[in-house]
């Protein structure tokens, strides 16, 4: 193995994401809420940003959860609390990530 492929082997990069966070259906309201709920206390599960965009706001993909999207922004902010979930916006890996309250 050469070095700079042991160094990564061992330290990953920055941005890797954990293969053991589970993806969470994003076809409906209902559907999220319940695999949500379903999800172990403190465990993670994530949605695709236009999945959230769909389900959650009423701008375009694009403009979905940014300035001009406060109602967008609410409403999600709404729903992962009425779930026991509280969220974190990953837009460069087009994203939405739900973490299970403890």
């Amino acid at each position: 193995m050469v070095f700079p492929d042991w160094l990564r082997k061992m330290f990953g990069s920055a941005g890797a994401i954990p293969t053991d966070i589970r993806r969470l259906p994003g076809m409906s309201e209902a559907g999220l809420a319940s695999a949500l709920r379903g999800l172990p206390r403190g465990e993670r599960g994530w949605i695709a940003l236009s999945e959230a965009a769909r389900l959650f706001s009423t701008k375009p993909p694009e403009y979905a959860f940014g300035e001009m999207d406060d109602d967008g922004k609410r409403h999600l902010g709404h729903f992962a609390s009425e779930c026991g979930s509280e969220l974190q916006f990953m837009p460069t890996e087009g994203r939405v990530y739900f973490r299970r309250l403890p």
